[in-house]
Parts: C-alpha cells; sequence; structure tokens
C-alpha cells in the first residue's frame, strides 16, 4: 500500500502527505528510484511529504529485490524525459518481468532490454499514448497494477486485458483499483479480466496506510502454534489487504479470532487440523501456513501458488528442501504443497535473502528446539525490527 501511494503522489497534481507509511527496505527503494526521476519525498518524520515534480532523467534506479519497485516504476519512467536504467539484486535477474515491459512498448514506450528482464533501460519521452493492451499476468498481478497506477497520465488512458492462465494475488489488483478511485481516478472494471482507467488528474491529499496485515503473520502464527493468545491492534474492519485472510485461515486450523475494536485477537488450540485451501489471492501468506501446517496434527494441501515459483526465491522449492531437511514431508505440486505432518527436529533454515522464509522459520522454532536461522536480517526488506518485536512478544 505505501509503495502503491508513493507512486500515485508522484503522478499527482498537488502534494501529498502520508500518515504512517511502512518504512522498510522496498519503501526505502521506491522512496530512492521516485527522488531520481525529480520527485520531492520529505520522509524524515512518521508522517512523508510528498512534492511532484517534473519526472526528469537521466536516472538510475536500483529495485533491490522488490517486485512492486521494478514493476511499477517502468511505467512512470516512460513519462519521464530521458534515459532511466533499472538494475538491481542477483535474485532480481531472474524475476518476470517481459509481459510488462511488452505491454508498455505496445502502448509507446521505448525500451531496451535485451533478456527481457532487469538490467533495463527505459528511454523516457516525457509522455505515454495508451490505449488497449492485453497481457498475461498469470506470473504476477502486479504486471496489470504497475500499468493501472501510471494510467491516468496516459494520453489516451489505458484499457487492459489479463490473457492467459489464472490471475493471482488478484486482491492486490483490487487495492490498486481501490486507491486509484480514492484518489478521483475514473476506473471501470468490466470484468475479472478486464479494466479501464480514463486519463485525468491525480489528486490524494492525505492517506493513512492500513498496519502491513501479512507482515502480521507469523506474529498470529505464533499464538496458533503454541496455543497462546496474540494482539495485533489496529487491524482494519474492511481491507482490501490479502492479509485479512489470515482470520479465516487460523480459523480453519483451529484458533479463535476475534476482531474487536482494540484489535484482531487470535488465541490457539490445544492442536492444529490441517487444511486444505487455495491460496491463490493469498500467496504471500504460503510461507508461514505452510510451517503452521507441518505443526498441525494432519495433512494439508494448499494449492493456487504456482506463481510464488517466481517470488523473492522459487518458495514451494525452498519451503520443501528447509522443512524436509528438518525431517519433515513436504511434496511440491504442480500449483502448490502437500504437507504431511512429521516430528521436526533442530538444523540451520535457509532463507535464500527471502523476508517470508525467515519468518517462517521463526513460526517453526517456537515448537521445534534448535532451528537457527540464516540471515534473519532480510526480514527488513517488509519489517525492519522483526527481531526485537518477536522477541518482545515471547517476553
Amino acid at each position: 500500500m505505501t509503495n502503491r501511494a508513493l507512486i500515485l503522489a508522484a503522478l499527482a497534481q498537488s502534494p501529498t502527505t502520508l500518515h504512517g507509511p511502512l518504512r522498510s527496505r522496498d519503501t526505502n527503494l521506491m522512496v530512492a528510484g521516485l527522488r531520481a526521476l525529480g520527485t520531492r519525498i520529505d520522509d524524515a518524520g512518521d508522517d512523508w511529504q510528498i512534492e511532484p515534480g517534473p519526472l526528469t532523467g537521466p536516472a538510475s534506479v536500483d529495485v533491490g529485490n522488490a517486485g512492486t519497485v521494478m514493476r511499477f516504476l517502468p511505467p512512470v519512467a516512460a513519462l519521464a524525459v530521458g534515459d532511466v536504467h533499472f538494475a538491481g539484486d542477483l535474485r532480481a535477474a531472474d524475476r518476470p518481468l517481459r509481459p510488462l515491459l511488452d505491454g508498455l512498448t505496445a502502448l509507446g514506450a521505448s525500451i531496451t532490454a535485451d533478456s527481457g528482464r532487469l538490467p533495463l533501460t527505459v528511454h523516457g519521452r516525457g509522455w505515454l499514448l495508451g490505449g488497449s493492451v492485453q497481457l498475461d499476468a498469470s506470473l504476477s498481478s502486479q504486471f496489470v497494477s504497475a500499468l493501472l497506477l501510471a494510467a491516468p497520465r496516459f494520453a489516451d488512458g489505458l484499457e487492459v486485458h489479463h490473457d492467459g492462465g489464472r490471475l493471482p494475488s488478484g486482491l492486490h489488483i483490487t487495492m490498486t483499483v481501490e486507491m486509484l478511485r480514492a484518489a478521483g481516478v475514473l476506473v471501470e472494471h468490466a470484468d475479472t479480466h478486464a479494466w479501464r482507467v480514463e486519463p485525468g488528474p491525480i489528486h490524494i491529499g492525505t492517506l493513512t496506510v492500513e498496519p502491513d496485515l501479512s507482515n502480521a503473520a507469523p506474529f498470529l502464527a505464533a499464538a496458533a502454534v503454541t496455543g497462546g493468545t496474540v494482539t495485533v491492534p489496529a487491524w482494519p474492519v474492511r481491507t482490501s489487504q490479502a492479509g485479512d485472510a489470515l482470520r479465516h485461515l487460523l480459523e480453519r486450523f483451529g484458533a479463535r479470532c476475534r476482531l474487536e475494536p482494540d484489535g484482531l485477537t487470535v488465541t490457539g488450540p490445544q492442536r492444529l487440523s490441517g487444511i486444505d485451501a487455495d491460496l491463490g489471492d493469498v500467496g504471500e501468506l504460503t510461507p508461514v501456513i505452510t510451517a503452521l501446517s507441518a505443526l498441525a496434527h494432519g495433512p494439508s494441501t494448499l494449492r493456487g501458488i504456482a506463481h510464488l515459483r517466481h517470488h523473492e526465491t522459487d518458495r514451494l522449492a525452498a519451503l520443501c528442501k528447509e522443512i524436509n531437511a528438518l525431517g519433515g514431508d513436504v511434496t511440491e505440486l504442480d500449483d502448490g504443497l502437500m504437507i504431511r505432518p512429521r516430528p521436526l527436529t533442530g538444523g540451520v533454515f535457509s532463507t535464500y535473502d527471502d523476508h517470508r522464509l525467515a519468518t517462517t522459520a521463526a513460526v517453526l522454532g517456537l515448537c521445534v528446539p534448535g532451528i537457527e536461522i540464516e540471515n534473519v536480517e532480510t526480514t527488513a526488506k517488509t519489517l525492519p525490527g522483526f527481531v526485537d518485536l518477536w522477541t518482545g512478544m515471547l517476553a
């Protein structure tokens, strides 16, 4: 939500104030990228002030391994004047971009990308015609969101059609559409695979960023696996965040969830039940849900998540390898995982520089003595201070 708000604020007609934005490596990279393009951002305090300016190059943007940065910024760069070069972490070069780049090219952008992936250069001409485009977003819903966010600045607006396999993480596109509409943009959602954005001004004014509900997953899971109780304050009553699905998923494991004015409270059961769940719309929850499944009494099947092979790491392969190395029984399916609980032992849990693998290991470590998490600081990608929050909760 923070990175979507930053993009919209940079393209807006007037200054924006963000209340309570998430400060993390991913959002810091977005701030740096937008500054390189000429946006003035004051992020010194808890509230950030964004003042849009003319988008100009030449510029170089470090995307790290942030999907939102590597996908949301190229359409913005196409609206700048000058060349904008994008590069990132080693793993970033393996993550898919070609459907987005081909879509941008069809809309009038000029891009040099030898492999269809990073590194790449957008040759900005100060404007983009826009129009109608078809793309296959089955590898990432961010391809759609990236185009929708910049579309109000396209001369002819945008009509985008998803043409491919199952569209994952649909709630993230819903979040994009809701934020555009809140900023005064006319967005028509013709069906589940087509969107129309009219060209026009963007005006946010002030926006309060919700708590990151997906970041809450390991903390709520801690209650579930220990039979304890954890409360996450300020949980929104209505939200498009995928993390809100935790309430219903944890109840299926046997936990008790209560959404009250002071927040969401989860109390764990005496024993966890296995589940059969389609996580296609909430794929980022899969690593922690896998940890719960490995500690349950009964098998679990997690489906609809083939796209996780293209996230910060191949999450399906990584979860299989690391849990099985502890004595578990996790099998990779075409579109998911089969987890048969087994007694687990301690050992080193590799994270592959993936923040969600680190939090998965933390949940397992509450019930399995001797788990050592490799590079737990990778959690700073979306949640700096995770270790202090975790140990504070346990204390």
